[in-house]
């Protein structure tokens, strides 16, 4: 048969099918088709898949979380289903990945092994009924006992607090372990390298752990100055294209240092210069111990060492023989994700609900959670003074509008909101009356109760409290209060953004 016939032929047939006059050959036909499947296929894909999305969440999203969480989270979803799709698979899970979590499995152990070596150990049946409470709540959470003998230097010049530190390093003998969620290679950072260079030269055994994070800036840099005398540096939760990784939003925010087992450093600061690029500089509360309650700082050290490299420090040299430094009464808290049992957030809230007569929170972000809120409320209606020390800038323009949410409920309550004036506040403290004192790396946001691993030191004496309360009321005097009348007068427009971050407050 000819071409022709066979055009012909084809025409004569396409002629025969209904509505065939729309296609000129056979194959276009079947072309044609595919087109008007897909079409409706992406049709239903457009109208569909959202709410698929939607119920998914539905189903997913409140398991293990918070109720408020879980609101901001379907809020979310239901608002823009997609952009939550791709935010809850990168950071809405607040766990490790597998490997990681089988790897914690074995930390325990670790643990209590460290914690068997420090000495001291005091009974929490010594203590009044409220610190008692404390204590048990602190051990529960974080398997560190209570201690006796220590003794407590807190440090509020930054400069200071880095020479000081470089000087004890200076000093070290058998080994200098060091934990930061930001350790930077400017001027700051370079006295402590120096330091560190130095120690192992002259053969003290030198660690250090930084967050990848937090540090990604200068990681790769710190590396390359301390590896090659000698000192051993691992960043914390490295984010992998290939092999294993983990969520970028789970980050190691501790600042712990343990010269000799002997001396130890924790609190607000990091290793970077007190004003790093904002033009503010920061503000901070360290806390230099000796004693027992060393050995609990090195416990959480060994623990996150063996968490990114899984060997374990188990030189006896790492615990020495602790002599009463001091008469302070304390113990360490670490928490974050990797502790299933409770939280920094559930201290806070039992010590409020504890306070009689004074309550000061310092810290730079604060989106508390409902009980902590309902917590301060109540410290308020049992007669308590209730005092906020946060700082008048914010270098997170979100989570000071989610902040500036809850200030009118507080101040409509009676609590006295204080505004730091000179400098970025990044001290993070509480004291309850004068009894309790509490310093660390932990903020009162949910970032800090639920995704970050954290570090905290609970004193229980009056002397240690009021050395803080020293250092708090200097810094009322440098702070504007903020009154409920100039602070209603704001604008429109401004409590809307405050209200709309508010929204999303438990995910920020």
């Amino acid at each position: 048969m000819g071409r022709e016939a066979r055009s012909a032929q084809g025409v004569h047939h396409a002629a025969a099918i209904p509505g065939s006059d729309h296609f000129a050959h056979h194959g276009f036909l079947i072309a044609k088709g595919d087109e008007v499947n897909l079409g409706v296929a992406l049709e239903w894909l457009a109208v569909a898949a959202p709410w698929a999305i939607r119920v998914g969440a539905l189903i997913v999203v409140p398991f293990r979380r918070s109720p408020a969480a879980t609101q901001s989270w379907l809020l979310l979803f239901f608002v823009a289903p997609w952009l939550g799709l791709v935010l809850y698979l990168a950071i809405g899970r607040p766990f490790h990945p597998r490997w990681r979590r089988e790897r914690v499995a074995q930390l325990w152990p670790i643990i209590d092994r460290a914690v068997s070596c420090i000495d001291r150990v005091a009974r929490p049946a010594e203590l009044p009924l409220a610190q008692a409470s404390a204590a048990s709540l602190v051990s529960g959470i974080g398997r560190m006992p209570l201690l006796q003998g220590n003794e407590v230097d807190f440090l509020t010049d930054y400069d200071a607090t880095i020479n000081l530190l470089v000087e004890d390093i200076g000093h070290a003998n058998d080994h200098v372990h060091l934990l930061f969620y930001i350790f930077a290679t400017d001027a700051t950072g370079h006295k402590v390298i120096a330091a560190l260079r130095q120690a192992a030269l002259r053969g003290v055994r030198c660690r250090v752990l930084v967050d990848a994070i937090g540090s990604r800036t200068w990681a790769a840099r710190i590396e390359r100055e301390l590896r090659p005398a000698g000192v051993e540096v691992h960043e914390i939760l490295p984010i992998r294209v290939l092999g294993r990784t983990t969520r970028f939003d789970l980050r190691n925010h501790r600042k712990i240092a343990v010269i000799d087992g002997r001396i130890g450093y924790t609190g607000s600061q990091n290793i970077i210069d007190a004003d790093h690029g904002w033009g503010w500089p920061n503000r901070e509360v360290m806390a230099r111990v000796r004693g027992p309650v060393v050995g609990e700082l090195q416990a959480v050290f060994v623990a996150d060492w063996f968490l990114e490299t899984e060997k374990e420090l188990a030189d006896g040299h790492l615990y020495p023989p602790a002599n009463d430094a001091g008469s302070s009464l304390g113990q360490v808290l670490p928490s974050g994700p990797d502790l299933e049992h409770g939280g920094i957030d559930e201290l806070f809230v039992a010590l409020i609900h504890s306070a009689r007569e004074r309550v000061l929170i310092s810290t730079p972000y604060f989106v508390p959670s409902e009980p902590l809120l309902q917590a301060l409320q109540v410290a308020i209606l049992k007669g308590a003074e209730v005092h906020l020390l946060l700082s008048g800038r914010s270098d997170h323009p979100l989570v000071h509008l989610a902040q500036q949410s809850y200030y009118s409920e507080l101040l409509a309550a009676g609590a006295r909101i204080h505004l730091f004036q000179p400098g970025f506040l990044h001290a993070k403290h509480m004291s309850i009356d004068e009894t309790v004192a509490v310093v660390g790396s932990s903020n009162v946001d949910m970032r800090s109760f639920a995704l970050n691993s954290e570090i905290s030191l609970v004193l229980y004496d009056r002397d240690a409290t009021l050395a803080l309360r020293r250092i708090e009321d200097a810094r009322l005097e440098q702070s504007i209060r903020l009154m409920p009348s100039d602070w209603e007068s704001r604008n429109l427009v401004r409590k809307c953004a405050e209200n709309v971050a508010r929204l999303f407050s438990p995910l920020l």
